[in-house]
């Protein structure tokens, strides 16, 4: 809607007029209302010519705010045929889950940082529309990148890009893969401050179907005891499990030495340098520590007992001198009643090494005691199983293989073959009793309360549940591509894809599961109706009714017409 205004020889006149497509095609117009001339409306208003126009200006605006309001809920019908076909090749069925993952990269202003890219580089396909079609694939439908390209096809906004663009868009990303990551970091602070005061570190690995070695693939530790090459990921989260950064390195790569690249390029590239560095113990080398034993750098890790000094391990296995945790009352393991066994149990000394002053915090958990001793008992009835059956087959990978509690003897006469007889190990048995339901933790951090830092070490599972949606609901393994740029761009569509689901877990207050928002977003769904519109498919649901709160946007009427869901389109860019 909008204003005209007329001009003859004996009057001015003033019009609503609105603009629209004829059915030839054609852009016209129709008045909508007249308001009247100028002298009638300075007597009728009681004011002069720039009063009038005020006026009528308001009128345009109330006139149009209705024609919305009268648009919006108005009443659809749309004819069907009972006996005529289908139209051949009439796509009916289109996703729209992806709408408002859109909403969370957009957010993260990757459209902006592809812009930027575009610069440095000489292509012609449009690469914010790759990536995003990459990321929004690996979330609801993961697969190759030829799969992928199939599936987006059935999302509301069809692509315009070729397969073929898709792998030469790869090897761009590669190019830029720490530019993106520092790119989104700095964005994804439009979602509220990140809490990189901590930070975590891991690493995990992933298997390539394959049985040469290959570049970065090497054949190493794997995680899922694969015999397959491998190529690992070292990873940092935040205080709040969104991820942080990545960094590839090779299989056969020991990954205490993986820490301190990555851990460069946060400090160079995203300005973060005061942080407690919190890892596992496989990741917590001296020298890792030192690395964060520096101005505003600290650490938190967790430390085996069983690898401690003999002094300090037996001092920990001895079960005198630990404290409640919620009181700091002393207390006698071994004289605990039925309401301590869902407390928590400490006690802590120095532990200097010649690097580092450093404390020990010793944890003990009745009811972690009694889970170890249930797996152990469990794994050792198995153990006895093998030594009746005279079959001991040892997995040398898996440190919780029942034959570690088999000892084997060779008993022979001079000259004779060896008889080998397997028994249960039982001071073995007995050893392992003795680490039940105890935990370390050691830190540079000298005077916190011992509470404080084992809060900041158990957010450590965090972390771990990264790797888990990133195997397991992302499928980022087995990988598809093969050259080593592909792959490096295909962990960081992950890392990213990653980043975004995060991202929206956390505007939804971290109310649902995983598996509820997936199959919530992949069960949207809209069917193109009568060429008009669109009718979504999907039950409304609370979760629903949150996407639609977080996003500012709504799919759940019962008809949203074209018009209608280029707006909401708009709206899921941030337009």
């Amino acid at each position: 809607m909008k204003l005209s205004i007329s001009k003859s020889k004996n009057a001015e006149s003033f019009y609503i007029t609105q603009s629209y497509i004829d059915d030839s095609g054609k852009s016209t117009s129709k008045i909508v209302r007249k308001l009247g001339t100028l002298n009638s409306l300075c007597s009728e208003l009681n004011t002069d010519r720039d009063g009038v126009v005020a006026w009528a200006k308001e009128q345009v605006r109330l006139e149009t705010e209705k024609y919305k309001s009268e648009k919006e809920s108005k009443t659809v019908l749309i004819p069907f045929h009972a006996n005529r076909s289908l139209d051949y090749n009439q796509k009916k069925l289109f996703e729209g889950g992806y709408l408002f993952l859109q909403n969370i990269y957009y957010g993260l202003q990757l459209d902006k940082s592809c812009r930027k890219i575009k610069a440095k580089h000489k292509y012609d396909f449009d690469l914010n529309a790759i990536l995003s079609d990459l990321i929004y694939a690996r979330i609801l439908d993961p697969g190759s990148k030829r799969s992928t390209y199939k599936s987006v096809q059935n999302f509301l906004e069809v692509p315009s890009y070729e397969l073929h663009d898709v792998y030469r868009a790869l090897s761009v990303l590669a190019d830029e893969c720490d530019f993106l990551q520092a790119e989104a970091y700095k964005n994804s602070q439009f979602f509220g401050k990140r809490n990189d005061k901590i930070l975590y570190y891991d690493c995990t690995n992933y298997y390539f179907e394959i049985e040469q070695e290959d570049g970065d693939k090497k054949y190493g530790k794997s995680k899922e005891h694969r015999p397959n090459p491998i190529i690992q990921m070292g990873l940092f989260t935040d205080g709040d499990g969104i991820p942080l950064a990545f960094s590839l390195f090779a299989g056969n790569q020991n990954e205490q030495t993986s820490l301190r690249p990555l851990e460069t390029k946060v400090l160079r590239d995203f300005g973060c340098n005061r942080f407690v560095y919190c890892s596992d113990a496989g990741l917590a080398s001296e020298s890792n520590r030192v690395l964060n034993h520096v101005q505003d750098r600290s650490f938190i890790v967790t430390q085996s007992i069983k690898k401690l000094p003999k002094e300090e391990r037996e001092w920990a296995l001895n079960r005198s001198g630990f404290r409640r945790i919620s009181d700091n009352r002393p207390v006698d393991l071994d004289r605990l009643q039925d309401d301590d066994m869902d407390q928590l149990f400490y006690k802590e000394i120095p532990y200097s090494t010649k690097r580092l002053d450093q404390r020990i915090i010793v944890t003990y958990s009745p009811k972690y005691a009694a889970y170890q001793k249930t797996i152990r008992e469990k794994q050792v009835e198995r153990a006895k199983g093998m030594v009746k059956a005279c079959s001991v087959k040892r997995e040398r990978r898996n440190p919780n293989d029942p034959a570690r509690f088999i000892t084997k003897i060779a008993a022979t006469k001079e000259g004779e073959v060896a008889k080998i007889h397997y028994s249960l190990d039982e001071e073995k048995v007995k050893e392992e009793a003795k680490y039940d339901g105890l935990y370390a933790v050691c830190t540079d951090i000298l005077d916190d309360d011992p509470s404080e830092i084992l809060k900041v070490s158990e957010g450590r599972w965090q972390i771990e549940t990264c790797f888990r949606i990133m195997k397991t609901e992302f499928l980022a393994r087995p990988v598809h591509v093969r050259r080593d740029d592909r792959i490096k761009a295909h962990f960081l569509v992950c890392f990213l894809a990653l980043l975004v689901y995060r991202l929206l877990e956390r505007e939804l207050g971290k109310k649902y599961t995983c598996e509820q928002i997936l199959e919530t977003l992949k069960e949207m769904k809209f069917a193109s109706v009568g060429g008009q519109g669109y009718m979504p498919l999907y039950e409304r649901t609370e979760l629903t009714d949150a996407l639609h709160e977080t996003s500012r946007f709504r799919t759940d009427l019962e008809f949203i017409t074209k018009q209608k869901m280029r707006e909401i389109q708009k709206k899921s860019k941030r337009r």
